[in-house]
């Protein structure tokens, strides 16, 4: 890995895009996925402290989108009520033209946590978050100089 050399470099999420099922999303505003870790104590003679092994990892994420249409209602409502378990991929995108390259990763069985049917407030933009679960990703792209 190189060095930090400039602030111009730190990837701007500015620049992020977001695709649900080969579907660009254009009112995305934010976007996270992240790993968390399972992992089980594991005692260990002649030390006070247990020590931790990793046994699995659950994902999970959030799409922040601006209220311009029916989303995720259109493609989550009528499946949901009819007992349907929808899953998608989503695949996220950071290229910043200041930074040393782009980030592409897809998550893959990602299933949505709720569904915002009606989510608004007087003289306030409106906004949904789909926070959800991944089972498994893979990066298409990473950043290395």
């Amino acid at each position: 890995m190189g060095k930090f050399d400039s602030a111009k470099r730190v990837m701007s999420g500015t620049w992020g895009e977001v695709w649900l099922d080969n579907e660009y999303v254009a009112e995305i505003y934010s976007f996270s996925a992240k790993i968390s870790y399972n992992k089980q104590a594991v005692p260990r003679c002649g030390q006070m402290a247990n020590d931790q092994k990793v046994t699995g990892y659950s994902g999970t994420g959030s799409m922040g989108m601006h209220k311009i249409n029916s989303r995720m209602g259109l493609i989550m409502g009528e499946k949901i009520r009819n007992g349907q378990d929808v899953r998608f991929t989503i695949i996220g995108k950071l290229n910043d033209p200041d930074a040393y390259g782009q980030e592409r990763i897809r998550l893959q069985n990602v299933s949505f946590d709720d569904l915002t049917l009606m989510d608004w407030e007087a003289d306030t933009p409106g906004k949904i978050e789909s926070p959800f679960t991944f089972t498994d990703y893979d990066y298409l792209d990473q950043v290395d100089y």
